[in-house]
């Protein structure tokens, strides 16, 4: 699976794309800058990607899980109720491709404003596994 950085403003997370088609098509698109748009706690920004509705596409997705909303274009992050949500779930505007989750608490999206600029990019693998590959000294 293949890691990225989403960065606005001083706020950075990291997260795992899965193997889906879309999350890789996505993967060989980065980087990519957008502009923000929120819709109760969700972030959603198009993004030069072109993918359908995968068969295992869902509306009520889990705290943190990553979509790509196909009437739109568009990568999305959630991290709590929508307008859509009904009681404590949370709910996309329509079926999102599941294409990964946020690792840690997605929470911290919440003080991304609407309109902020928002980036994705490839995490490097040092900061993942840091101390992995370094040589031991004597």
């Amino acid at each position: 699976m293949n890691k990225i950085k989403i960065t606005s403003g001083d706020i950075t997370a990291f997260a795992e794309l899965n193997d889906s088609p879309t999350a890789q098509a996505i993967w060989d698109a980065l980087p990519i800058q957008a502009q923000a748009n929120t819709w109760g706690d969700e972030i959603y920004f198009a993004i030069p990607v072109k993918r359908g509705q995968e068969k295992d596409a869902r509306e009520v997705v889990q705290m943190g899980e990553l979509g790509y909303w196909t009437p739109g274009h568009a990568f999305c992050i959630f991290f709590g109720r929508t307008p859509a949500s009904r009681g404590d779930e949370i709910r996309a505007a329509s079926a999102v491709n599941i294409i990964g989750k946020v690792e840690g608490d997605a929470r911290v999206f919440k003080k991304v404003k609407d309109g902020a600029e928002i980036a994705l990019s490839k995490a490097n693998a040092p900061e993942f596994y840091s101390g992995a590959n370094e040589m031991e000294t004597r």
